[in-house]
């Protein structure tokens, strides 16, 4: 899975990608410090399933805090975008071919209207957050239609002429962008083109279709970064109200990244997502830490309940992709081989099956599956069970 941080420059993007991987990338408050696109690990969280069996896991991969367990996924923060970046303007080519592989993409905007349509930094509610979520959508619309419009005349042709299948035909020139098959016949059934010669869809039909092929292949989800300065609150509710369609969280990526920076130097215990944090040497800080610190915890924590960064990652996840987290239970008595406890999850999509786990484990697992076993009942499933979140599941060869 990828996730693809998208957003005009100088909103926060590439601090939020910091703060959600700790990756060491350029900050920088001028436009495009970000250029060449930064790759990291994030991870979702979970209310680790070792508490109900009264054991402490050992993953593998990600970590587990007092039973809430991290996943990994991988982020891309790309270069910034600006109006008119699907005809070039800015570093907008490269901004965009760089999320092809994207399953999801996080938004990040200013919520508090500091950051006008160029990147530039302006006064504090002087500039419209709204603005952004729509040229957004314009630029990603425009990108595919482009992608769909090369050498269409002879690619409608060539469908007319063989009689080839065009949703068939469609899946292979859009595969690059990850649009599935199944997402094409959706498409063309909303958009009644499915009976249509292709060479008949004009350029209102193209467009339509590239925009549901867009918001199927690249959902969104919105973070509304900076919310801890003025007029960030209310542009926050003012974009809920108006874009009801999406997922918008208000979040402070500096916040979060300043809670994770001090719990590394270990002056504070924080787990990721929570709605507080504790002291542990503030002996060791000076005035303007823990001033800082304090602001976090009364501005941010108490009044939004997290720093967002968390939950917008979990969300784009669970409620966006609607994925799901699977843990191996492995051999015996959750254990693998070697006697880690739970040390394996995998996210899976909301359909997979006991055999898709099996495979996602390993490609030998899955070709001598038999029988999966529910850890927590001991009932044998067979590999078209649809597995659900959180599942303990054991397979058998």
């Amino acid at each position: 899975m990828l996730i693809g941080v998208v957003g005009k420059t100088n909103v926060g993007k590439s601090t939020f990608f910091k703060a959600a991987t700790l990756a060491n990338v350029l900050i920088g408050n001028y436009p495009f410090a970000t250029i060449k696109p930064n790759h990291g690990i994030g991870f979702v969280k979970i209310d680790c399933v070792d508490k109900e069996f009264n054991v402490q896991c050992n993953p593998r991969k990600g970590f587990c805090i007092e039973h809430k367990r991290f996943v990994p996924v991988e982020l891309l923060d790309v270069a910034g975008l600006v109006p008119g970046a699907h005809e070039g303007k800015g570093l907008g080519n490269q901004f965009l071919n760089d999320l092809n592989q994207a399953d999801v993409l996080i938004h990040v905007i200013d919520a508090s209207g500091s950051t006008n349509e160029r990147g530039e930094t302006v006064e504090a509610g002087s500039y419209n957050p709204v603005s952004d979520i729509e040229f957004l959508e314009i630029e990603l619309d425009y990108w595919y239609m482009d992608i769909i419009k090369k050498g269409w005349e002879k690619f409608a042709k060539k469908v007319q002429q063989e009689h080839a299948n065009i949703v068939e035909a469609l899946t292979k020139q859009l595969s690059g962008l990850k649009v599935t098959e199944e997402m094409i016949k959706k498409s063309l059934e909303k958009l009644r083109l499915t009976a249509k010669n292709p060479e008949t869809w004009d350029e209102k039909e193209l467009f339509n279709l590239a925009r549901e092929l867009r918001i199927k292949s690249k959902p969104i989800i919105i973070a509304a970064n900076k919310i801890d300065i003025a007029n960030a609150e209310k542009n926050l509710e003012e974009l809920k109200n108006k874009f009801t369609d999406y997922t918008i969280i208000g979040c402070s990526a500096e916040a979060e990244l300043a809670l994770k920076e001090a719990d590394h130097e270990n002056l504070i215990k924080y787990i990721p997502g929570e709605n507080d944090f504790e002291y542990i040497k503030k002996e060791n800080m000076n005035e303007k830490q823990i001033k800082g610190l304090n602001f976090i915890k009364e501005n941010v924590l108490k009044k939004y309940s997290s720093t967002g960064v968390q939950d917008t990652i979990n969300r784009a996840v669970f409620d966006v992709l609607k994925y799901k987290i699977i843990f191996s239970g492995g051999i015996h008595n959750l254990e693998d081989k070697d006697g880690n406890i739970l040390p394996d999850c995998f996210l899976l999509p909301k359909d997979a099956t006991a055999l898709d786990f099996a495979y996602a484990i390993h490609t030998n697992i899955g070709d001598k599956f038999v029988k999966a076993i529910d850890g927590r009942t001991g009932k044998a499933l067979g590999k078209e069970h649809v597995l659900k979140h959180r599942d303990v599941i054991r397979i058998v060869n």
